[in-house]
């Protein structure tokens, strides 16, 4: 038997986009260094631009969800809402 109609469903969807400055500095010894300046003391490194980056972006993840936990407060994210009209075409 197939279904001739799908079932309705009634769900509120809650979508947060986030988004940090983060600074790459290459170090002496050809290790790439990122910052998050909006994260005090989130820091990563890697081998490469990419593989920095890959580690902020956990360090990142990590780092907010600590503060959720703790019930700190999360500083705000350079993407604002009229930027986010364009992302949403809203």
């Amino acid at each position: 038997m197939f279904l001739t109609a799908w079932p309705r469903v009634d769900a509120l969807v809650e979508c947060w986009v986030m988004k940090y400055r983060v600074y790459l500095e290459q170090d002496e010894d050809g290790v790439f260094v990122a910052t998050c300046p909006a994260l005090p003391g989130c820091v990563s490194q890697g081998r490469s631009r990419a593989e920095a980056t890959d580690n902020i972006r956990e360090a990142i993840e990590g780092y907010l969800k600590s503060l959720t936990k703790h019930g700190e407060p999360v500083p705000p994210s350079i993407l604002t809402k009229n930027s986010l009209k364009g992302l949403f075409g809203r």
